[in-house]
């Protein structure tokens, strides 16, 4: 076995044995990798195949690729099994999978002073099938009495905004990295931002949820929301309104609807849907002159 198929195979294995002591028992692989890893079993030994010569495998030819381009010999760095890229479940096959996902989300108990402060597990909200998902940073205590997301003061200017966008709240689909609210201890109001620890123990559930729905655009709420999902600490003020990349989906992100309610300026609410408009063209949604125009100066 060539060495730098046993070390592909050995970081492989290594990857998939960490998920599944998450808890994670599906995996998206896409055609091209699968077929990947066939041409690259083929030239294991006891396969057919070219034979070695001075210990490098002798040149073979291959069939064009679709762009015309001769494929390498194999080529499959870990970071593309990483990033379960297209989808191979069927819908129902999709819908056993988050339902399973579900479940083992509700059943966590990993952080337990948040499973035992939690009144409720908040898992998501939405469509599945959503192009458009929204991620926040964690349950208020609206969420956990209720069990879904963004249902407080500020969940209610978020349904505005999507509405306002031409979208209706059951059509994307909305989560945080944070499935339990923040235990508060000795207060009786308030929230607090997550800790790195428990961002890396929930956020697990948040990526396979992402792998499942497969959005075409996800909108980070707040810089909480951006240091989940990207590492990033640069600040949302200098983050938002500027294209990021998750896994090679665009992300935009941008203020939380939190922050908004705080800060009424209409220049800081012209900034955030000016955001919202850039997703909108990059969904290829239609944008009508009214919609540009909102929080402008008459």
């Amino acid at each position: 076995m060539a060495a730098g198929y046993a070390e592909l195979l050995e970081a492989t294995i290594q990857h998939l044995e960490e998920l599944k002591g998450r808890g994670v028992r599906f995996v998206l692989v896409s055609p091209e990798i699968l077929s990947g890893l066939a041409n690259a079993n083929a030239r294991k030994p006891g396969f057919a195949g070219p034979k070695p010569e001075g210990g490098k495998l002798a040149p073979k030819s291959a069939p064009p690729t679709r762009t015309g381009a001769r494929p390498p010999s194999f080529e499959l760095p870990v970071e593309k099994i990483a990033t379960f890229a297209a989808p191979a479940f069927s819908p129902e096959a999709k819908a056993a999978a988050f339902a399973d996902l579900r479940q083992r989300a509700m059943a966590c108990v990993k952080c337990s002073h948040l499973a035992s402060s939690r009144k409720n597990v908040v898992f998501g909200v939405g469509d599945i099938n959503a192009q458009l998902m929204f991620v926040g940073e964690a349950p208020g205590a609206d969420e956990d009495i209720q069990g879904e997301p963004f249902v407080g003061k500020a969940g209610q200017l978020l349904t505005k905004i999507i509405e306002t966008m031409g979208l209706r709240r059951e059509s994307v689909y909305i989560a945080n990295i944070l499935k339990c609210r923040p235990d508060t201890p000795g207060q009786a109001s308030g929230n607090r931002k997550p800790t790195p620890a428990e961002m890396q123990t929930c956020i697990p559930f948040l990526h396979e949820q992402i792998d499942l729905i497969q959005p075409k655009v996800l909108v980070a709420l707040g810089g909480t929301a951006v240091e989940g999902l990207l590492g990033k600490t640069v600040g949302i003020m200098k983050l938002r309104g500027n294209w990021q990349t998750y896994r090679g989906i665009p992300l935009m992100p941008t203020y939380h609807p939190a922050y908004v309610l705080r800060n009424q300026a209409l220049s800081e609410k012209r900034r955030v849907w000016e955001d919202m408009l850039m997703v909108m063209e990059e969904l290829g949604m239609p944008i009508s002159d009214k919609q540009r125009k909102y929080f402008t100066k008459p």
